[in-house]
């Protein structure tokens, strides 16, 4: 295996720190620079017990970023960041994985109600490749622009898809409620997100506009044939990481909990981070700092809905391991090298 060498763009964020730890260790690459305005000039290993060749690295400013010199650059950067700087870098020859919602949606018209601007680089939305290994492992071979799935979509779109696919769940009538550790919201001080304003409190934000719906809908669509528009609501916890998603849809003729069952292991029984499970024994703590994803369906018969529900670690599976992971993909790597945490209680 040829090692890459790596640099992390927007590496004292919550998905950068995770960056960093999993790409230090990671045995075919190599953290060769780690850019951060907030920490710039002090020493990774000061905020990071890592290897000591990645600890001697020094955090540089964000500006100096578009002349780094990297095999791949990952970015944990805003969209608007990754919009402007993902290009230039793929422009220089550089392999970027993006982290943010920049080149997500196909239609750039999308782009200014859903993130609020315009979008600058259209040619590339058609080049970027999704990195959601477990639905479009073959599109990401050799790809050099990956974008990177939102964390709430990750969760969402692996239980929907192969349901809807499958036809034992209408496509219409879909509803996703999905709760979120407050790293979620990223690494910034907010009133909203302060420790007396989420402790022992429980809400819904963004109800019908979170910017993940369009991305849901869109990769649900592609990977199951179409669908339905989604209603989703978004709720804030007070956690500090995991999603935990609970998606009703309509059952069709044939649906029974075996066959849901059967759906979803066809799909992903051989998948190395996905395991399938009772719908009632999902839970964030199992997939906490970890890759994995835990799944399950089951019908209710009383109301004839599909219920399945997924949870995630949305700094891992849901952002810096997903993105390592999609990187293994383009190089034709095992899937699970680097990723081999210890996290979890199961």
């Amino acid at each position: 295996m040829d090692t890459r060498t790596v640099a992390v763009v927007g590496a004292s964020g919550y998905s950068g720190l995770e960056l960093t730890r999993i790409v230090a260790r990671h045995p075919g690459l190599r953290l060769a620079s780690v850019y951060s305005d907030r920490w710039a000039d002090e020493s990774a290993g000061s905020r990071l017990p890592l290897p000591a060749q990645a600890a001697a690295l020094r955090y540089l400013p964000q500006a100096q970023a578009p002349a780094l010199s990297a095999d791949v650059a990952f970015l944990a950067t805003p969209a608007e960041v990754s919009l402007a700087l993902g290009p230039a870098l793929h422009a220089r020859g550089v392999a970027v994985v993006d982290l943010s919602g920049a080149f997500r949606l196909h239609d750039p018209a999308a782009y200014p109600t859903w993130y609020g601007f315009e979008h600058t680089a259209v040619p590339l939305l058609a080049q970027a490749r999704y990195g959601l290994p477990e639905l479009d492992r073959a599109a990401l071979r050799g790809a050099t622009f990956v974008t990177n799935p939102g964390c709430y979509a990750t969760a969402i779109a692996l239980a929907l898809a192969p349901l809807v696919r499958s036809g034992l769940a209408a496509r219409e009538g879909i509803a996703v409620s999905a709760m979120s550790g407050v790293s979620g919201a990223g690494r910034k001080a907010s009133e909203d997100y302060s420790f007396c304003e989420v402790d022992e409190d429980l809400r819904a934000y963004r109800i019908g506009r979170h910017q993940h719906v369009p991305e849901i809908e869109q990769t649900v669509a592609r990977f199951a044939g179409g669908v339905g528009p989604i209603s989703f609501t978004p709720h804030l916890v007070p956690l500090r990481r995991g999603i935990l998603a609970t998606c009703a849809l309509r059952a069709a003729p044939g649906a029974t909990a075996a066959a849901l069952r059967d759906a979803l292991e066809k799909a992903y029984g051989s998948e190395p981070f996905v395991r399938i499970m009772n719908p009632d024994r999902v839970a964030v703590k199992d997939v906490a700092r970890t890759n994995r994803c835990h799944m399950g369906a089951t019908l209710d018969e009383r109301t004839g809905l599909v219920i399945a529900v997924s949870a995630i670690d949305n700094l891992v599976k849901g952002a810096a391991g997903q993105a390592v992971q999609a990187f293994n993909a383009t190089q034709g790597w095992d899937e699970t090298l680097g990723l081999d945490l210890p996290g979890g209680q199961a």
